[in-house]
C-alpha cells in the first residue's frame, strides 16, 4: 500500500508533465504555421508566391494540429476537473480559438478548388485574418493561467461559496467554479501575453519560411525575420520578467525561463544579417517556444489552474487528477503509441525537407467557375 501511495501522485506529476510537452509540440510546429499565414501578403506578391508561400507548409499543418488535439484530449482523461473548470469558465474563449481554427483549415482546404486568382485570394484573406486572431488568443489563455483566474470552490448542492479555510474537507461536495466572465480574462498581463506570443509565431514563421522557400519569398522572409525577432524578443522578455516576480512563486521557473531568454536572443542575433543562419535561429526560436512553454507550466505548478481570489481556491494536481488506474492505463498506451507517433512526424518532416520555389507549383488546379452548376442537386446525377 504505501509503495501504491507514493505511485499516484507520481503519475500525476508525470502526466502533468506530458501535456507540457503536448503544448510544446503544438505551438512549436504550428507555431510557423501560424507565422506563414501571417506573413502571407506581406512577404508573397503575387498568385504564385501565396500558392509557394501556402505549399511550404502543406505538407505539416494538418498533422501539426493533432498536437492540439491530443494535449486537449490527455487534460480531459488526465486531469477531468481541470478540464471542466477551463472550458466551462474560458468557453467563450475557446469557441472563438475554435472557430478561428475551422475558417483557417477551410482556407488551406477550399483554396485550390475553384481554378481563378479571385477564389484563391479571398481564402488566403481568411487564411491570415485567423493566423493572426489564433496565437493571441492562445496567449491571453495561458497568460491567465500564469495569473490565475477568479476561480472560487463551490458547495454543489447549495451553491454557496466554500471559506477557505475549509476548502480541503468540503472536496467531496463542493467544485471549482471559475466565477468571473469573458472580459475578466482581459488584464493588462494576459494581453500582453497575447501579443508576445502573437509575435514570437510571427518571428518563428518568418524564419521557417527563410529556411523552406527560395527566390522572392524567401528574401522578403529573411528581410522580415530581423525586426520581427526583435519584438518578439522584447515582448516575450516583458511577459515572462513580469511573470516570474508578480505571479510565480515556484523557484524552478527560473530554469526554462532562463532557457528561454537565452534562445529567443540566440534567435534574434542569428535574424539579422550581419549574423544571418536560417537553420539555427530557427532552432533557437523552436528552443525559445520550448522553454516558455515549460516556463508556463512550471510557474502553475503545484496548481493546474491557479486562484486570484485565494490560493487556497486553486485545482491542484492531485484535486483534479484522474484515478491511479486511468493514469496506469494512459502511461501504458503511451509507452506502446508514442515511438511509432513520433517516427512518423519525423519521416514526414525528413520527406519534405527540401525548398519550395515558385516553379514547384502550379495555380492551374481547381474547377472553372463556369463548369460549376449553382443551384442544382450534385446527388440527383
Amino acid at each position: 500500500m504505501p509503495l501504491l501511495e507514493t505511485t499516484v501522485p507520481a503519475l500525476n506529476v508525470v502526466w502533468f508533465m506530458l501535456i507540457a510537452v503536448l503544448w510544446i509540440g503544438f505551438f512549436f510546429l504550428e507555431g510557423f504555421d501560424f507565422g506563414v499565414g501571417m506573413l502571407l501578403p506581406f512577404v508573397a506578391k503575387g498568385d504564385r508566391e501565396r500558392t509557394q508561400t501556402v505549399r511550404a507548409i502543406g505538407p505539416h499543418w494538418d498533422g501539426n494540429e493533432v498536437w492540439l488535439l491530443t494535449a486537449g484530449g490527455a487534460t480531459f482523461a488526465a486531469f477531468p476537473e481541470w478540464y471542466a473548470t477551463m472550458f466551462s469558465g474560458m468557453y467563450l474563449a475557446l469557441f472563438l480559438i475554435l472557430v478561428c481554427l475551422i475558417v483557417r483549415v477551410m482556407a488551406l482546404e477550399w483554396r485550390s478548388k475553384v481554378a481563378t486568382e479571385k477564389w484563391r485570394r479571398s481564402w488566403d484573406w481568411a487564411h491570415t485574418i485567423s493566423a493572426w486572431l489564433v496565437p493571441i488568443l492562445l496567449g491571453v489563455a495561458f497568460a491567465n493561467f500564469v495569473q490565475g483566474m477568479k476561480i472560487e470552490v463551490v458547495d454543489v448542492a447549495t451553491g454557496t461559496v466554500i471559506d477557505p479555510t475549509l476548502v480541503n474537507q468540503s472536496l467531496s461536495s463542493a467544485t471549482h467554479q471559475l466565477t468571473g466572465g469573458f472580459f475578466s480574462l482581459l488584464t493588462p498581463y494576459t494581453i500582453l501575453g497575447g501579443l508576445a506570443v502573437m509575435a514570437v509565431c510571427l518571428a518563428h514563421g518568418a524564419q521557417f519560411l527563410a529556411l523552406k522557400t527560395t527566390g522572392e519569398v524567401r528574401d522578403r522572409a529573411n528581410a522580415i525575420a530581423a525586426p520581427a525577432s526583435i519584438a518578439a524578443t522584447v515582448l516575450a522578455a516583458a511577459w515572462l520578467v513580469w511573470g516570474q516576480f508578480a505571479y510565480t512563486t515556484n523557484v524552478l521557473a527560473w530554469i526554462p525561463l532562463v532557457v528561454a531568454a537565452l534562445a529567443i536572443i540566440a534567435s534574434t542575433a542569428l535574424s539579422q544579417a550581419s549574423l544571418r543562419r536560417e537553420g539555427l535561429s530557427f532552432v533557437a526560436s523552436s528552443v525559445a517556444i520550448a522553454g516558455t512553454v515549460a516556463w508556463v507550466f512550471a510557474s502553475m505548478a503545484p496548481a493546474v489552474q491557479k486562484s486570484s481570489i485565494n490560493p487556497a481556491y486553486s485545482l491542484t494536481i492531485d484535486q483534479a487528477s484522474s484515478t491511479d488506474a486511468t493514469l496506469t492505463v494512459m502511461t501504458i498506451v503511451t509507452v506502446c503509441l508514442l515511438p511509432i507517433v513520433l517516427a512518423y512526424v519525423f519521416w514526414s518532416y525528413w520527406i519534405f525537407r527540401g525548398r519550395v520555389g515558385t516553379e514547384d507549383v502550379t495555380t492551374r488546379t481547381g474547377l472553372l467557375m463556369k463548369k460549376v452548376r449553382l443551384g442544382e442537386n450534385f446527388l440527383a446525377g
